[in-house]
This record gives C-alpha cells, structure tokens and sequence, in this order.
C-alpha cells in the first residue's frame, strides 16, 4: 500500500468521522468506523467501550512500546456555524466539519501511519495505537481507563493539532472551587460582613497572584477566574459567594503544590481542586523522536492547552497536523495538504526511530 493510497483513504475515513456525530461518551459509532478500517487493513485490533486499540503484527515483549494516540469524540457544535457540522465539505483545499481539526485530521494520519508500519518486521520499538474516546470531557472511559489494559508505555506520540510542530511540554490543569463566606442579611438593613464586597479583595488576590518559578518550556503557571455566583433574590444579602478558578500548571510545580499553597495562602472560606490528576506532561529535547523532528525541519514549543497527555506518566510528544487556534471553531477545518504532510512527517519521524 502506498503512503500515497493511505492518505486517500485517511481522508475517507476523516469524512466519514465528521459525519457521525461522536459528543463525548457516544462514540459508539465512530468507533465502529476505525473498526472497519482495521477489518480492511487485516489488522488484529481490540474494543473497549468506545476506545479501539491495537499492537503491530510482530509485536515483542522484549521491546520498549510506543503510544501512537488521538481521539474520536468532539465538543458540540456551537450556534456560530453558517456550514453544517455534520457534513463533509471540501471547499478551496479545507476540509470542514466539526471535529475535522480537533483532533480528527490527526487521529486519521496515525491511523494511516500504524497502517503503514503494521507488517514491518525488526522494528525498534512496538507500537500500540489507541483511537480513543471522552478526551474533551476528561471522562473515565477514555485513554485513562485503557492504561491498565494495553501494554505498559515508554514514550508516546499525541496527536492533536500542532502545525505539525513539536510541543514538548504541556501544561496541566487544576480546577478549584472557592468560597468567600459573610453574612445573610435583608438587603435594606446595614451588614458590614456582605461577601459579594468581600469577594473584591479575594479577586484582588487572584489576579495579582504571580508564582515564583516560571519554565522555559511553558513560562508562567496561568491562573484566572472564570466563573461567579452568588445570590437568590434582590432583597436579600446571600451568605456565599461561589468562584471557579482555573490553573494552568508548569513543568515546575505539582498539580499537588498548586492546591497545597491556594488552600493555605488564598482569602477564601474554602478552596477545593476537583481533581489533581490532570498534570503537566514533558519530554527531552534530547530524546530521539524530539531530534528526528527537529532534523526534519520542526521547531519546538510548550503548549498551554491539555490534551490525553495528562493522563501518561511515560515521556510523551504532542504532535499533529491542523492549528489548535481553529479547534471548537464555528465552521471548523483543516486543510488536505495538512493530513498529507502530516502522514509523511510521522512516517518520516518513526523511520528515524524505530527503523
């Protein structure tokens, strides 16, 4: 088969994917889709849940095991689009839909490119491939729920839309949950303990917030406040104020350390993480893969966005066809020219690491 033939059909497949609607845990049949494709290739390949996977034919135990991931599931479509999100079209070299750049264009590229390594014999490495699911909700059932299922991992390639460039680090994410406690009142008598006014300063606190230890991968941890409630009706003065705040984590600090100094140090009643398990994620400069992709022309970056990777605790690589500035875009794209170089690329990177 060549490359040239698998890059035809990687983009059928994309078409296909585009026009089965696939939110987040109803992946059921877009899953069914990468099945066929493996059924086409003679591909021996498993099925859990909604997460297809699979190992290259001549698959070694004694050989470290390669992770080649993207995912199947989208966001919903938002009330900004004028195209259909559920139809293919290809318009002056795009290819629209949702789900086309994030991350369809790089999950149908590395299907391509264990298609085209399957029934190579004396590679270097194993490879484990995983289309998975629930990647934009975070949920359980997703690349998450297969790591104690697939072989242990080494190093990983995740794919999601990076101009075909290196992100060798990733930032994590902490999402905590705050209180600033006063005083119920009547609105019309005096209260000198009203949250609402309270919450200025605990806002204060937060914008102003610089952590020390900044990374030359991924700068600064970023922390902003994205949500505020408080209050029932307008006569009446509510006992809380309830914040959202979002954490961006660098390389440099621990999911753990972020939630030990926000609970210690913050101007809230109560400060709670919902999860601590979505960490920042890294790989050497120095590894092979990262070289092979600065030999071909690649540059290197850290990516503020979180993605599977935070799931691994291997050395992994966020590398992908498409611009992650289009991805939950109305009238979402990617260019053909992109899943083309971006097929040729990884088949290029993994012949320098694995051939």
């Amino acid at each position: 088969m060549s490359i040239q033939q698998l890059t035809n059909d990687a983009i059928s497949l994309l078409k296909q994917l585009i026009e089965t609607p696939s939110f987040s845990s109803e992946e059921d049949q877009t899953a069914s889709h990468i099945e066929a494709w493996m059924q086409r290739y003679n591909i021996e390949y498993k099925r859990n849940q909604n997460n297809v996977w699979a190992v290259n034919k001549y698959f070694d135990a004694s050989k470290p095991n390669m992770l080649l991931n993207s995912h199947h599931d989208t966001v919903k479509p938002n009330t900004a689009y004028t195209k259909d999100p559920f139809k293919a079209i290809v318009e002056d070299g795009k290819l629209y839909g949702l789900g086309s750049n994030d991350a369809g264009g790089c999950l149908v590229s590395l299907i391509a490119t264990f298609t085209h390594f399957y029934n190579q014999k004396d590679l270097k490495y194993n490879l484990i491939l995983v289309a998975s699911a629930e990647e934009e909700s975070s949920g359980p059932n997703g690349l998450n729920s297969m790591l104690t299922t697939i072989p242990k991992i080494d190093v990983a390639i995740v794919g999601e839309p990076t101009l075909m460039n290196l992100a060798v680090a990733e930032k994590g994410l902490v999402v905590f949950d705050a209180k600033v406690k006063g005083t119920a009142s009547h609105a019309a008598h005096p209260n000198d303990d009203n949250p609402i006014y309270k919450t200025i300063e605990t806002l204060q606190w937060f914008r102003d917030l610089k952590f020390e230890k900044s990374t030359e991968a991924l700068g600064d941890v970023k922390l902003t406040v994205t949500q505020i409630n408080a209050g029932k009706q307008h006569n009446v003065v509510p006992a809380d104020v309830e914040l959202v705040i979002d954490v961006r984590v660098n390389d440099a600090y621990t999911n753990t350390e972020i939630a030990e100094f926000l609970q210690k140090n913050a101007p809230c009643f109560s400060i709670v993480p919902r999860s601590l398990h979505l960490n920042s994620s890294s790989i050497p400069v120095e590894h092979p893969l990262v070289q092979a992709g600065i030999a071909l022309g690649r540059t290197t970056y850290g990516s503020p966005t979180l993605s599977d990777q935070a799931w691994l605790s291997c050395k992994s690589l966020k590398l992908g066809p498409g611009d992650s500035q289009r991805s939950h875009s109305a009238d979402e794209f990617i260019y053909l020219h992109e899943i083309e170089e971006g097929i040729k690329i990884y088949i290029d990177l993994l012949n320098r690491v694995i051939v």
